[in-house]
């Protein structure tokens, strides 16, 4: 069991109750003190997890961070992830994730951009594999790092990338009043059960889907300690409640191929988003558990926007949440937003007269409300449910050394398109490119070609079929 004693400054004290407190007390760490809400290697009581975020607010306080201050927290899943976000918000600071996956370049771009008055970050390494780890944070102080420039309690970079395009706010009201249409759901994990979270704690759905609505609605949140299908299926078997999978398509995949699963009394669904589950991959994963297969489609933006709990409707993605309008507009999917997500003017085009452009191509059956995403209308596609721009990748890999063209696509996965220096051997480049890029962004197949084919005015051809012929030929 972890305990400590609350201490701090006046003002913005680790023991006493401040605007800033307020909603984490009352919203995330409220409950009974003995109820068990993390499950990692060992169970882990609100008593004893309100004492571990004091401690850590009172470790932030000391490094010079206060209410208005900026945190960059870039740790795998752990308890001391999930204890450090909460105090850093519980002192009134704004938040900014940064996936613990990113390489050391992404990761400095990242920091550099986003200006962290402070960085919290561990030089162990993450295993893939793992679904929890035991971290000893470190604590860097920016001397060249600014106070928060807006109201924004957390700061995320969708898609991994550092473009300022993609530097999205979300205020602590947007955060209470999304966790509200969660609670509002039913058949979302609620006291009395748990909640297993697959999903990425730094991404929007395994944050507010998994781990703050599980905080706030007084469900165990489950960590497993292995991600593999064997490890996930032992951690069900041995679930004490009914038991909720939250995880992506990819996951759906993996769990779907298991020809004779073990009997899972305790499983209740699974639910996924971050990108779109084939049909057959839904038919499968129903066959092999009989429960329903849950899809929620939503935006780093705007957090969620549909639901389909029944699992019925594959493949909509469910209605509108209470509370969330969207339309359809010459076939582009766009959500009411009072206003802009984005800091700064970087995307002025996505927001306008109170509507975000989502950049998914969907349609609404006006007869049902039932929301049909039909995929991107720009460069950025989901991977295992995380978001990759593919122009970050194509420009990295064009920039690389021996690298004379490139060109990125997507269709199931990620193709690299390339011609080459003479001489230069392809994996160099691979590993070049690894070196510069997470794991999750890099191309799954590679295709050399001799020369691109163009177009009338000289550009590279896009076409994968045409590309494909010619690195063929």
């Amino acid at each position: 069991m972890i305990t400590g004693q609350a201490a701090g400054r006046s003002g913005a004290t680790a023991g006493s109750r401040t605007p800033h407190t307020d909603w984490v007390d009352d919203v995330l760490l409220h409950g009974p003190a003995h109820d068990i809400c993390l499950v990692l290697d060992a169970e882990v009581d609100r008593q004893s997890l309100r004492a571990k975020v004091r401690n850590h607010q009172k470790a932030l306080e000391r490094e010079g961070l206060g209410p208005g201050g900026t945190l960059a927290l870039q740790l795998p899943p752990s308890l001391e992830y999930v204890a450090l976000l909460l105090a850093g918000w519980r002192l009134g600071a704004q938040v900014i994730l940064l996936d613990h996956r990113l390489t050391e370049a992404e990761t400095e771009r990242a920091v550099t951009h986003t200006d962290p008055q402070l960085l919290v970050s561990t030089r162990e390494a993450a295993s893939a594999m793992r679904g929890f780890h035991q971290v000893t944070p470190e604590f860097t102080r920016r001397s060249e790092g600014g106070p928060a420039r807006s109201d924004h309690a957390l700061v995320q970079l969708s898609s991994g990338s550092t473009g300022p395009s993609k530097m999205i706010g979300r205020t602590a009201g947007d955060l209470v009043t999304e966790l509200q249409r969660y609670s509002r759901l039913d058949g979302m994990p609620q006291s009395g059960e748990q909640l297993m979270v697959l999903g990425s704690l730094s991404h929007t759905w395994g944050l507010v889907g998994g781990l703050l609505h599980g905080l706030h609605a007084g469900a165990r949140i489950v960590l497993p300690a292995r991600t593999s299908v064997r490890g996930i299926l032992a951690t069900v078997a041995d679930a004490p409640v009914p038991t909720t999978l939250l995880g992506v398509p990819a996951q759906v995949a993996l769990l779907a191929s298991v020809e004779r699963p073990p009997q899972l009394p305790r499983l209740v669904r699974m639910m996924t988003a971050g990108g779109r589950t084939p049909a057959k991959v839904a038919r499968a994963f129903h066959e092999r558990y009989a429960v329903p297969l849950s899809q929620c489609y939503g935006m780093t933006e705007t957090g969620m926007i549909t639901m389909d709990l029944s699992g019925k409707h594959h493949p909509s993605v469910g209605t509108a949440v209470p509370g969330v309008r969207v339309r359809a507009e010459n076939g582009e999917l766009l959500v009411a937003l009072p206003r802009s997500p984005y800091l700064g003017d970087t995307s002025p085009g996505r927001w306008s007269d109170g509507w975000l452009h989502t950049l998914d191509a969907g349609e609404i059956d006006p007869e049902t409300g039932l929301v049909t995403v039909l995929g991107r209308l720009d460069s950025q596609v989901s991977i295992r449910g995380l978001k990759v721009d593919l122009t970050e990748v194509e420009e990295t890999l064009a920039g690389l050394d021996g690298v004379t063209e490139a060109v990125v696509l997507h269709q199931d996965a990620i193709d690299a398109y390339v011609t080459l220096a003479p001489g230069v051997p392809l994996p160099r480049v691979q590993q070049e490119l690894a070196d510069r890029l997470a794991s999750f962004k890099l191309p799954s197949r590679w295709y050399v070609l001799p020369r691109f084919p163009r177009t009338a005015t000289g550009k590279p051809r896009r076409d994968p079929a045409v590309l494909r012929a010619a690195a063929a030929a």
